[in-house]
């Protein structure tokens, strides 16, 4: 029997605020582990991931990471 996945696409990336009061932000790596640990509990594994940086309001950037998940299906 060949095995079947089911996909996620999460974007994470930092408050607007930080980008506003500092202009810029970084994705806190701290944060960004507690958010991949939380989905592997759930049985999701990083399939892959891209970093960006989006310009918001003209004059502030804010980075964000576009991670695609995958996990067995259920």
């Amino acid at each position: 029997m060949t095995q079947k996945y089911e996909y996620k696409i999460a974007i994470y990336r930092e408050p607007l605020l930080g980008s506003i009061l500092l202009q810029g932000s970084k994705v806190d790596p701290i944060k960004y582990s507690a958010f991949l640990n939380k989905n592997g509990d759930e049985g999701w594994r990083v399939k892959t991931m891209e970093r960006e940086s989006r310009r918001e309001l003209l004059f502030f950037k804010r980075e964000a990471f576009i991670t695609i998940l995958e996990r067995e299906k259920q």
